[in-house]
């Protein structure tokens, strides 16, 4: 069994699939690339599994926990969800300092001021914004606000972090500066890495395996290398070669 598996998945909306897995395997310390067309389900599929949407029906095994997606409530997944951490494609920042912004899930879970202030400057320095720290996040650009949220991930030390085009909106070397914390992270960290993007380069870059996700069912999955350069399904090849697909 691998550390995170998910079996049975199943979201619609009204009498439309958007999601049918039956099953998906994630090893501890790996990057995934999650790549397909638009409206595939690639960020509902991030959505369910961070539990911020109910399938029709499946089961997360996380954490040496198996639970049921469709029964599970909030109180019941807590323990689970505070063991993951989601980056959304757009940012939301509170109304407060950017040092506040980063510590407010180690507030939420009681960690001592002490604590909590090397934690949070070790996130800050991680993502090149430690003197940042005493500014109103509102101040922030794009892409600072965007390093932010993911200093606001990392400083949980999440098993699980959940990225959803994270470098969709920035500027390149706001880009490269997330690539290169990611790159980090796969190399020195346990933590596995699920990361939904629309660049297919970068998913090379980054990605240990990768899965083309279309029409809401994983069509395909493989090592970077293969994936890219061997592709099996007419799905893939054409979307890898820039085709239109739906």
């Amino acid at each position: 069994m691998k550390p995170i598996e998910v079996e049975h998945l199943t979201v619609a909306a009204g009498d439309r699939m958007l999601l049918s897995i039956p099953h998906a395997a994630f090893d501890e310390g790996a990057v995934y690339g999650i790549v397909g067309p638009s409206g595939a389900g690639k960020s509902t599929f991030l959505r369910v599994l961070n539990f911020l949407e109910k399938p029709q029906s499946g089961s997360l095994f996380f954490s040496g926990h198996r639970v049921d997606l469709t029964s599970l409530s909030h109180s019941g997944g807590l323990h689970l969800q505070r063991q993951m951490a989601f980056v959304a494609q757009k940012p939301v920042m509170f109304q407060t300092t950017v040092f506040e912004n980063v510590a407010l899930g180690l507030s939420y879970r009681g960690v001592p001021r002490s604590e909590k202030a090397r934690l949070v400057m070790e996130a800050l320095r991680l993502v090149g914004l430690e003197a940042a720290e005493g500014r109103k996040a509102a101040s922030l650009s794009g892409g600072e606000a965007q390093r932010i949220a993911l200093a606001r991930a990392l400083v949980l030390q999440p098993k699980l972090l959940l990225l959803d085009e994270p470098t969709s909106n920035l500027d390149p070397p706001n880009v490269l500066i997330i690539e290169q914390i990611i790159t980090r992270i796969r190399r020195e960290s346990p933590m596995t890495i699920l990361m939904v993007t629309h660049h297919l380069q970068q998913a090379r870059r980054l990605s240990d395996r990768c899965l083309f996700l279309y029409q809401g069912r994983i069509v395909e999955q493989n090592d970077t290398q293969a994936f890219f350069e061997s592709p099996q399904s007419e799905a893939l090849q054409d979307f890898i070669s820039g085709k239109m697909i739906y």
